[in-house]
C-alpha cells in the first residue's frame, strides 16, 4: 500500500522546493531529512536572482528575508591583480542557515509531511518504490527524488560511477564579522590551488567559502595553516583575513567534493540539484541551479498525474532532456573556467585580457547562468 505520491530523499534547496511545488498542486510529498533545521552547510550563499520570478510563483518572498542584494563582482589573481564587473541579473547574499529553515517552514502543509531520519536502502519493485528508513520503518510511493546533495552512502548503495573515483576536492566555509565589506559585491579570489569566495548574508557578516585542491592542501596540516600558508598569498585574502573576526567557533569543512558527471536517472529516481551534477563554486550558479532542476522535476511529475496518457518512460526521458538544455552547457563552461584559474600562468595571462577588454568578464559569467525563469 502507498504512503504517498512522491518520496523525496534530501531536504535542501532542491528537496524543498519540489516539495513545495508538488505540494501545491494536491501532489502528495513525503521529504526525508536526516537533520534538523536550522543548520549551516558549506555553501558559497550567493543565490543568482534567475530564479526569483519562479520562488515568486511558488509564493516565496525571500525579501523577507533581509538578504544582501549583489550587483557588482570583483575577481584577483594569485598575485592580488583585480577585475571589477557589474552583475546583469545580480544575486542575492543569503545564509544557508537562512534560507534553508525559510523553504522548510514554507513547505509544511497537509500534503506534505517532513520525516527527520536516514534513508538506509531504496528498491524499486513492482512499479513502486519502497524506502527503507533506519528507525525501521518502510515507505512506499509511486516517485522518488534524490535530493540528499553532493555525495552519500546512498550513491554507493546505487552503484553510482562517480562514488568510487576518489576527488581531488575539499571545501571549507565560515562567517566572519567584517563590516567594511561591500554588502552589494561578490568577490571571488584565487589562490594556488583553489579559489576563496566572499559576500555578505542577510545578517550582515560575510561568508568565506573556498575550494581546495587535496594536492595543495596535503602538506598542510590544518585548515588554519593552509590559510596562513597558501590563501593569504593573494594580497586581498591576506587583508580580509587579517582584518575581520570569525564568528564560527570553528570552519565547517567537507572532503570527496566530486565534479565528476553524473546519472541524472539512477534505478528511475530523479536526481535533482548536487546529486544531478555539480557546477563549479566559482560560477556562483549553484544554488539557483538546485532550485532550478526540483522545478524541472516537478513540472514532469505534475503532468504525469494531470495526464494519464504519459508513462513513468516519458517523466523520465522528458525530465533529461530538460536538465540538460538547462545545464550542461554551464556545466562544461564552468570546467573549463576552473582549468583556466588552477594554472597559474594561464590564470594571469587571462586577467591581463579580461583587465584589457573588460567585455570579456560579463560574457563569461552568461555562459555559467541562466535567463530569469517565468513560470
Amino acid at each position: 500500500m502507498k504512503n504517498t505520491h512522491v518520496i523525496i530523499i534530501g531536504g535542501g534547496l532542491a528537496g524543498l522546493t519540489a516539495a513545495i511545488h508538488l505540494s501545491h498542486k494536491n501532489i502528495e510529498v513525503i521529504l526525508i531529512e536526516k537533520e534538523g533545521y536550522p543548520h549551516h552547510k558549506v555553501c558559497g550563499e550567493y543565490l543568482s536572482k534567475e530564479v526569483i520570478p519562479y520562488l515568486n510563483m511558488l509564493g516565496l518572498d525571500l525579501n523577507a528575508l533581509n538578504p544582501a542584494e549583489i550587483n557588482r563582482l570583483e575577481y584577483s589573481s594569485p598575485a592580488g591583480r583585480t577585475t571589477h564587473c557589474d552583475l546583469e541579473l545580480g544575486g542575492l547574499g543569503i545564509s544557508r542557515y537562512a534560507l534553508d529553515n525559510y523553504f522548510f517552514r514554507q513547505s509544511i502543509s497537509p500534503r506534505s509531511k517532513i520525516i527527520h531520519d536516514l534513508v538506509t536502502e531504496i528498491r524499486f519493485e513492482n512499479n513502486e518504490f519502497l524506502v527503507k528508513l533506519s528507525g525501521g520503518k518502510e515507505l512506499r510511493s509511486d516517485f522518488v527524488l534524490g535530493a540528499y546533495g553532493k555525495r552519500s552512502n546512498l550513491d554507493k548503495k546505487l552503484n553510482r560511477k562517480f562514488f568510487d573515483r576518489l576527488s581531488g576536492w575539499l571545501a571549507v566555509k565560515a562567517h566572519y564579522k567584517k563590516d567594511s565589506f561591500p554588502e552589494d559585491l561578490v568577490s571571488l579570489h584565487n589562490f594556488n590551488g583553489g579559489y576563496c569566495g566572499l559576500s555578505k548574508t542577510e545578517n550582515g557578516s560575510v561568508n568565506a567559502c573556498y575550494l581546495a585542491t587535496y594536492k595543495s592542501f596535503k602538506p598542510y596540516r590544518n585548515t588554519e595553516e593552509y590559510k596562513e600558508q597558501v590563501l593569504m598569498k593573494n594580497p586581498l585574502l591576506r587583508d580580509f583575513f587579517l582584518n575581520s573576526e570569525i564568528l564560527f567557533e570553528k570552519e565547517l569543512s567537507i572532503a570527496q567534493v566530486s565534479f565528476d558527471k553524473k546519472d541524472l536517472l539512477e534505478d528511475h529516481i530523479l536526481m535533482l540539484g548536487d546529486a544531478a551534477g555539480l557546477i563549479h563554486p566559482l560560477c556562483g550558479n549553484g544554488m539557483a541551479m538546485a532550485i532550478h532542476s526540483a522545478k524541472l522535476a516537478s513540472e514532469n511529475i505534475i503532468q504525469f498525474y494531470e495526464n494519464r496518457n504519459l508513462s513513468r518512460y516519458n517523466v523520465e526521458t522528458n525530465y533529461q532532456n530538460n536538465w540538460n538544455r538547462e545545464f550542461k552547457s554551464r556545466i562544461k563552461a564552468g570546467r573549463l573556467l576552473q582549468k583556466i584559474l588552477l594554472n597559474k600562468p594561464l590564470s594571469e595571462i587571462t586577467q591581463g585580457i579580461v583587465m584589457n577588454f573588460p567585455a570579456v568578464m560579463p560574457h563569461i559569467i552568461r555562459k555559467t547562468h541562466g535567463k530569469p525563469i517565468y513560470v
